[in-house]
Order: C-alpha cells, then sequence, then structure tokens
C-alpha cells in the first residue's frame, strides 16, 4: 500500500468520506494516481464548514445583513477634458514605469455558447474574426506600441481548461505579444457536495465533481500559484481585473489608472447604469458604511425601484467585473481569501452501485467567492461610471441578450476605436 494512498483512506475515513475510494480496485494506475491526487488536494475541513454553513442558511434563509445605503460614484462624460487628459497622462507614467498590470478571469468554458473549448477561445464573427483572447492580446499590443514597454499580463485559467488555454496561445504565437510578459495560474477548484448526506459529489469512479471556486478566489490563486510574488518581482503596484467574455473591456485604461493613483483610494469599479430595475447585474452601494455589491438575486422590489427626485437611479451602478486593485489590498486581506456563497445545482452522481444518477431538481451545493467581497474590507472605494455602450459588451448566451451579435454589434461600433 503506497503512502499516498494511505494519506487518502485516512482523511477520507477521518470525514466520512470512503465512498471516494469505494471503485479504487476498478481503476487504471493513471486513473488512481489521478484520484490520489484529488483526493489529498480537498481541504476536508472546509468542505465540513462549508456544508454546516450550507444546511443553516437552507434552514433560515439568506438573511441580508447591515444597513443599506448608496454610494457615491464620479461621472466620466462630467469631467472636464482637461480633467479626463490629467488623469491620463498620471496613467501613462504609470505605466511607462512598469507600475501597472493587467488580470483577466478566464477559467470558464464555452459551453453555453455551444463552443467546447476554453471560452477564451471562442471567434467572434467580426472582419476578420478573432477568438475573445486574441482581442485583448491586440489591446496589449496596442498599448505597447504606444508606449514601448510591456504591461504584464496575468490570466486566470481553471483546472478543466490550463492545458487547452497554453496550447492555444503557443499554436498562435502568443498573438505577437511577449510570452515572457504572460503569465498563466490556475483557479483553485472545491469539490460539490450532496445536500441530504454531506458527501463529496463522485461523478465517476475515479474523479470527484469539482467546480471552480468564483471570481472571488482570485486572491487566493494568485498568492499560491506565485502570481503575486511575480507582480512584487516586477514592481507591479496597480493591477485590473477583468473578465474574458468583455469584448470591450478596457485592459490597459489611463484615464482610470490615473484617477485611481489621485483619488487614494486602493479600490475602484467601473460602472454603468443598469438597464432596468432587475437587470441581472450586481450593485454597487455602502454596508453599514463600508463599499459592498449586493447581487441581483438580493435585491429587494424596493431597492431595484427606489429612484431620486430627479428621476435617477438611488442604486442604479450595475457592478461590470471591471476593478482596479493596489497591490497593498493583499496585505490588508491576508491570504485567507473571501467567505464562499453557496449555489444549488444539479449534479449527476455515482451511486454505491456504481451507476450514475441524473438528478431531476438540484442535489448538490456548489461554492464560490466573490471578488466584491473584497471591498467590504475597506471604508471607501472609487466608483468611475462609464458608458454601457464604449465598455460592456460581455458574450454570455449563445442568442439573445448578452450573445456574440450583441457583442459584434457594440464592437463595430466602437471596439476597433480602443485597439
Amino acid at each position: 500500500m503506497n503512502d499516498k494512498f494511505q494519506k487518502a483512506k485516512e482523511l477520507t475515513e477521518k470525514y466520512g468520506q470512503q465512498h471516494l475510494l469505494a471503485f479504487y480496485d476498478e481503476l487504471n494506475d493513471a486513473d488512481k494516481e489521478a484520484l490520489l491526487d484529488q483526493i489529498l488536494g480537498v481541504n476536508f475541513e472546509l468542505v465540513e464548514e462549508l456544508y454546516n454553513n450550507a444546511k443553516r442558511e437552507e434552514a433560515e434563509g439568506i438573511k441580508q445583513e447591515g444597513e443599506i445605503t448608496p454610494i457615491g460614484c464620479v461621472v466620466k462624460d462630467s469631467m472636464p477634458a482637461e480633467e479626463l487628459d490629467r488623469y491620463t497622462q498620471i496613467g501613462l507614467e504609470e505605466m511607462k514605469a512598469g507600475r501597472y498590470a493587467a488580470v483577466t478571469m478566464a477559467g470558464g468554458q464555452g459551453t453555453r455558447l455551444g463552443h467546447s473549448g476554453p471560452k477564451g477561445t471562442f471567434f467572434i464573427d467580426i472582419e476578420p474574426k478573432k477568438s475573445l483572447f486574441e482581442i485583448q492580446a491586440m489591446r496589449l499590443a496596442k498599448k505597447h506600441e504606444e508606449l514601448g514597454v510591456y504591461i504584464p499580463w496575468y490570466i486566470m485559467t481553471s483546472r478543466e481548461n490550463d492545458g487547452a488555454t497554453r496550447a492555444f496561445f503557443e499554436e498562435n504565437s502568443y498573438f505577437g505579444y511577449d510570452k515572457d510578459s504572460i503569465f498563466f495560474f490556475v483557479q483553485n477548484m472545491l469539490p460539490m457536495i450532496h445536500n441530504d448526506t454531506g458527501k463529496i459529489v463522485l461523478c465517476e469512479k475515479g474523479k470527484i465533481k469539482e467546480g471552480a471556486d468564483g471570481h472571488g478566489g482570485i486572491f487566493t490563486a494568485m498568492i499560491s500559484s506565485g502570481a503575486m510574488a511575480d507582480m512584487k518581482k516586477r514592481g507591479i503596484k496597480w493591477m485590473f481585473i477583468g473578465g474574458i467574455d468583455n469584448v470591450l473591456v478596457r485592459l490597459c485604461d489611463p484615464c482610470f489608472l490615473g484617477y485611481m493613483v489621485q483619488s487614494g483610494k486602493l479600490i475602484g469599479g467601473k460602472s454603468l447604469i443598469k438597464r432596468d430595475p432587475y437587470e441581472k447585474a450586481g450593485v454597487f452601494c455602502m454596508r453599514d458604511g463600508k463599499p459592498y455589491v449586493v447581487e441581483y438575486t438580493e435585491v429587494s422590489d424596493e431597492m431595484a425601484n427606489a429612484k431620486y427626485e430627479n428621476g435617477e437611479w438611488v442604486y442604479g451602478d450595475a457592478h461590470i467585473l471591471c476593478n482596479m486593485f493596489n497591490i497593498e489590498v493583499f496585505d490588508v486581506m491576508g491570504d485567507k481569501g473571501l467567505p464562499y456563497h453557496t449555489a444549488f445545482k444539479k449534479a449527476p452522481y455515482m451511486a454505491e452501485n456504481g451507476e450514475i444518477i441524473a438528478p431531476e431538481s438540484p442535489n448538490a451545493y456548489k461554492f464560490e467567492a466573490f471578488i466584491f467581497d473584497a471591498f467590504n474590507f475597506f471604508d471607501d472605494m472609487a466608483i468611475f461610471r462609464i458608458k454601457r455602450e464604449e465598455e460592456f459588451a460581455p458574450v454570455k448566451n449563445k442568442d439573445g441578450e448578452d450573445s456574440p451579435a450583441t457583442a459584434k454589434a457594440l464592437f463595430e461600433g466602437c471596439g476597433k476605436d480602443i485597439w
């Protein structure tokens, strides 16, 4: 009996998860090794804690704690041209000095788009066609041409798509960008748990069903992967964190960076006015006097429809996953990471007899951290309101709203202006 197996056996017995090894003897050597690695990579104590929290939430309901009040913002279009120019020059100087990095969250697959690979490898039907990764790479390349320096680009993948993402970049010669200025790191994963039994879901005889730990997991992933150490080695002071699926995202916006530098605040976020009371986007606010984002699923009807006398939304600044962080944020937060939120999902699982059961209703808990929970560590943050049509064209659905078709239309309208 090898040491790995013995350790896995002891762990599963200690936490009542022996079923994970039930089919071990039926696996080939490679699958045995992969299963043992998965088991030894599980934080069983955390899993137990998350399950107990989920059951408590299920019994008591999720409570929105704290006093929610509006948050202030600056509106980019209302600023005088000379002020915008001043911020832009400050931002450009930071970039030239090597104190700025771009971070892209790209751990997802393109399943909802009918695409079998990493979401970043999905092509938008512009002329000529470009992948989501290439669109972001070309914006970075443009900034290199302008400044004469390469902006370091950190790309968070997942265990599921890391290999395919790296291969895609290599096959495409890194889209002409400097290979040494690109740092891939892998997002952490958490096992899914049966809601009734507390058992970790085994989806195949040799495989635990896992899910990425959400965009809020980027902080712990950057630390554990060495990405944060690399940033400090390079002298990075500011980082922009955005998603791969926004074809209009401005990875290197010197105006936003300059505003952040001048604001004296360690965190900032771009916002846009929600298009209707119930748009599926969280909204910026204050909770107990600290910056916060209320997820759209937790926004009450009263909060969603509240307006000032002038007709503007009281809670109208939507969070669009375009955030700026000073590197000092990591020192304030430490390495413990953010709290996890529970989602209830349908997860096919392997029964004791080896049969795969496809549930008709949700049967398992999935756990995710949200990046905006980091905001609550601080007393204030900068909210920089921009125009939707200039900076936000997400690709989330195969058809209809926020689809490749709508993103293409927005890109062709102004996307080429921000290469």
